[in-house]
């Protein structure tokens, strides 16, 4: 079997999992496990659909880094619901789905899976740094459209798109991209500078669209080479376009740092390989499946992974 390694978005997909799979779904004592075993199936289902040898669970160990709200103070600034003890920012998560995170967490280590995250940045961040080291072809699952910028035909990097369900999962290269949006993979981080993202509390540029942002870097190339049209009277832009553009610098000039992932942190080496669980790992698996009655998902991913190990 031809090595594959898939990064899964982690919170991304429990998020889609919480929302997506009933409350009503909850362990023997009565907590709702709705978000784990959404999220165990999503994984059976993605492993047995596109082969991976490895995995990694990518992590978001702080979801909203001061470094970019230094550049962009808006930055998911909609999402903060507090700041703790520490003057940390508190993200809006719902309690019934932050009580399910640590399940999330011990179910991956028990299942081999290894756990990715980065201090001071995305899990974003961490998959952008693995698809740019991997040693083999890489598939990212994820719900964010910001990750279509990691797509590289050249390294064999796509991504699993999960916005439509996971009834109607969108694969993506490079041609997929631009056959959606009009850009190339390699454009798409300055679209969306320049498009902006209200879900991520990034304005754009007033009155740029993601029409004009994309005809603007089919005629230029990249944020640079608009921008070095704007102070081209010869380059064919029109005043109401070259006035947006000139009105919103300031933003220009950080956005693309802040939209951008990190293809180079110092990440710790992990043994991504699929195994199928030894009978140490059995034993606490079915441990859990018993405490949290998340058994029949808890079968479907072990499954799906001793498949893949083979």
């Amino acid at each position: 079997m031809t090595s594959r390694l898939m990064l899964l978005d982690t919170a991304a997909l429990y998020f889609r999992a919480f929302y997506g799979v009933p409350d009503t779904v909850r362990a023997p004592d009565g907590r709702p496990v709705n978000a784990v075993r959404g999220l165990l199936d999503m994984i059976a289902r993605l492993v047995d659909q596109f082969e991976p040898t490895h995995l990694i669970a990518c992590w978001d160990d702080d979801w909203r880094p001061q470094w970019r709200v230094d550049l962009i103070p808006s930055y998911k600034a909609h999402r903060v619901v507090e700041a703790d003890a520490a003057g940390v920012d508190v993200e809006e998560v719902p309690d019934p789905l932050a009580a399910q995170v640590p399940v999330i967490r011990e179910t991956l280590t028990a299942l081999g899976i290894p756990i990715v995250g980065a201090a001071s940045h995305e899990a974003d961040d961490v998959i952008g740094t693995l698809a740019a080291t991997a040693d083999m072809p890489v598939d990212v699952v994820t719900g964010d459209r910001d990750l279509f910028q990691v797509v590289d035909d050249t390294r064999s990097v796509r991504v699993i798109y999960t916005g439509r369900g996971m009834a109607r999962l969108e694969v993506l290269d490079d041609a997929g991209v631009l056959a959606k949006y009009g850009v190339h993979a390699a454009q798409y981080a300055d679209m969306a500078a320049l498009r902006g993202d209200p879900s991520d509390g990034l304005p754009g540029v007033p009155g740029v669209g993601e029409k004009t942002a994309a005809t603007l870097l089919g005629r230029h190339g990249d944020l640079a080479g608009i921008r070095a049209a704007v102070d081209d009277p010869d380059a064919g832009m029109s005043a109401s376009v070259r006035a947006k553009l000139q009105a919103a610098a300031a933003y220009l000039d950080v956005a693309p740092a802040v939209v951008a992932v990190v293809r180079d942190l110092p990440l710790p080496a992990v043994e991504a390989r699929l195994t199928a669980p030894d009978d140490t790992a059995r034993a606490t698996l079915d441990a859990l499946a018993a405490d949290h009655g998340i058994a029949t998902s808890l079968d479907r991913a072990v499954a799906a992974i001793t498949a893949a190990a083979r």
